[in-house]
């Protein structure tokens, strides 16, 4: 079974929402076009679907689930036209269509993941969540922006960048990548359980460590993957990370070392499900093909 398969579900219940809420993204059309473009252009919307399931399994209302998951997807959708700028990685393809800037231009591509991301928080703050109590929603908040700042995601990209022609060691590798990559992927996670019963908040940090082995896992098999898989397969050009002179897991421990870090990871994941008094079996699934998946 294919990734995009066990998330259907979910990429068609968060595609249609974040189109309801973009369609009056922007006083100015061709930013509202961009913001639509990089929002929409695809993916396999791991991060909301984990929010979306863990609401699930935690009894969370689901209006409320919901416009917590979207606000993730914005989050991630502007870091990916952000990364994907010139003056970051400098890809031309994403999901094997023009990446924002260049299916727009530079500046229009910049405002837009701007404005994506101060729309995630205009999400989880416009209204009182549906059954979630005024605290936890201020926490929801405060997660998300953590998960997304200099202590999160920006700051592992600012480390990858610098690491660029660079080796780095195992344990510099894995800082890189537990805020550039698994911040987000944790803090969607923990949402999900914020978002529930009052009954499944001691679970938090179960979840939050089964997510958080998850994201690291996911990002050596995308190491994997670069090496691996076709430009094609892909989306977008193979070994870019080598042509780029990044550090990854698989320049670091060679390709069957990488496999085996990723298996252990997949263990330790699977641990902390395990822990958790609710039938889990949606997210052992999940972590097993998104684990294995092709691209």
């Amino acid at each position: 079974m294919s990734i995009k398969a066990v998330t259907e579900a979910v990429r068609s219940q968060v595609d249609a929402a974040l189109e309801q809420r973009l369609r009056e993204a922007s006083i100015d059309a061709s930013l509202a076009d961009a913001m639509r473009y990089g929002a929409l252009l695809g993916g396999k919307r791991i991060r909301p679907y984990l929010t979306l399931t863990i609401a699930d399994i935690c009894s969370a209302d689901k209006a409320a689930a919901l416009d917590v998951a979207c606000a993730v997807e914005c989050i991630h959708a502007y870091s990916l036209i952000h990364d994907d700028l010139p003056a970051m990685d400098d890809d031309d393809l994403r999901r094997g269509k023009p990446t924002c800037h260049i299916a727009f231009d530079e500046a229009t591509a910049i405002l837009a993941g701007d404005a994506l991301q101060t729309l995630a928080f205009e999400l989880l703050s416009a209204a009182p969540l549906a059954a979630v109590p005024a605290q936890r929603q201020l926490e929801i908040i405060r997660i998300l922006a953590a998960a997304s700042g200099g202590n999160g995601m920006c700051g592992g990209q600012a480390l990858d960048l610098a690491a660029t022609h660079q080796s780095l060691s195992e344990s510099a590798l894995e800082r890189v990548h537990r805020h550039k990559t698994g911040a987000l992927i944790r803090a969607s996670a923990e949402l999900g359980v914020l978002c529930g019963k009052e009954q499944a908040q001691p679970y938090r940090s179960a979840f939050a460590q089964f997510a958080d082995a998850l994201g690291l896992a996911f990002q050596i098999q995308d190491d994997i993957l670069d090496v691996t898989a076709s430009t094609e397969t892909l989306g977008k050009p193979q070994g870019s990370d080598e042509q780029a002179e990044k550090s990854t897991y698989v320049k670091l421990l060679g390709l069957d070392g990488a496999r085996q870090k990723l298996l252990l990871l997949h263990q330790q994941a699977l641990q902390s499900l395990a822990d958790i008094p609710y039938n889990t079996q949606q997210l052992e699934q999940f972590s097993t093909v998104l684990l294995t998946r092709d691209h």
